[in-house]
């Protein structure tokens, strides 16, 4: 059995009782656990969907449906005023260049409480192309009207929807030699879906968290070695790691993803591997009781979920 993680302090869930949140991003990886939970801690939630098949995954998260779309700016300030919300809960990518509109309608709106997702990807000393896009995003919420809370991820896994450990999880349970690009020494700080919607949700309970970023990770550093070896371990399998270069496995890559319509593996997640992504989350613990679980709970959590090793009773 996977234990529940115990926040340090615990934040009143009647705190939400009666507050009308409207949650953007909803349908997503990530809005799949922050709506239910809103839900279980007495919000009454309004979620944004674009496409009828959003809108019933939001419906079966407990949200009432409010058709929008984020391209359509001119609409939007209606759109959110219609959602008679008090508070947004902005899950979705800030990577595209919508922050100033989502800002604007939701001022215009008199929604006065509002808590946006980042990443820490922002750190990132590559030339991504996105960053400069957050970055700017992040500074257009920073200095609005609104009572903001910025919350940054770091790489985010917990089941069949993420990206991440599920892939690698699939990887690692069809092969008994898995290569470390680079050699894996290089520092990850995973964080469970579990424990940032926890977060996500405390940090729109309570006043401290007005007008501050947090970043929020694993509880410790761990090199990519150890992450493989972890999610072996958590499949009962045994596998032999080898080491490799990165440049030739930056070649092969590069090829494919130029020739790949949608590309599984890009050559900026390879140079990643040569960044530390380590970060102190201090502040989110002492300000929103932020406890995550140990890498080992939930890599063992997410193989269950993905149907990769028997389950038990979830959190």
């Amino acid at each position: 059995m996977v234990a529940a993680a115990q926040p340090a302090v615990s934040p009143n869930p009647e705190t939400l009782s009666g507050a009308r949140v409207l949650v953007v991003g909803g349908s997503g990886f990530l809005g799949g656990a922050v709506i239910p939970l809103l839900v279980e801690r007495g919000a009454q939630v309004v979620a944004l969907a674009r496409s009828a098949d959003a809108a019933d995954t939001v419906a079966a998260l407990g949200a009432e449906v409010l058709r929008g779309d984020l391209d359509d700016e001119a609409a939007l300030a209606s759109v959110f005023a219609e959602s008679a919300a008090d508070s947004l809960v902005f899950v979705a990518s800030l990577g595209f260049g919508h922050a100033p509109a989502v800002v604007a309608a939701a001022e215009v709106a008199g929604l006065t409480r509002a808590v946006f997702v980042s990443t820490t990807g922002i750190f990132t000393k590559l030339p991504a192309q996105s960053k400069e896009v957050r970055l700017a995003a992040e500074e257009t919420v920073a200095t609005s009207d609104l009572r903001w809370t910025i919350i940054r991820p770091t790489m985010i896994y917990g089941g069949p929807g993420d990206r991440n450990m599920a892939r690698l999880l699939g990887v690692l349970r069809r092969s008994p030699v898995f290569a470390l690009p680079g050699g894996g020494d290089r520092l990850q700080q995973p964080v469970l879906v579990d424990d940032l919607a926890e977060a996500v949700v405390a940090s729109l309970a309570i006043d401290a968290a007005v007008g501050k970023s947090f970043n929020v990770a694993g509880p410790e550093a761990l090199s990519f070695r150890v992450v493989v070896e972890t999610a072996a371990r958590a499949l009962g399998r045994r596998v032999r790691l080898v080491s490799i270069p990165l440049a030739p496995v930056r070649r092969v890559v590069g090829l494919y993803e130029g020739r790949a319509a949608k590309p599984r593996l890009r050559v900026e997640q390879l140079d990643r591997l040569e960044e530390d992504k380590a970060f102190d989350i201090s502040e989110a613990v002492e300000v929103l009781g932020y406890s995550p679980r140990s890498f080992s709970d939930g890599i063992t959590l997410t193989a269950q979920r993905c149907g990769f090793i028997p389950g038990s009773e979830e959190p």
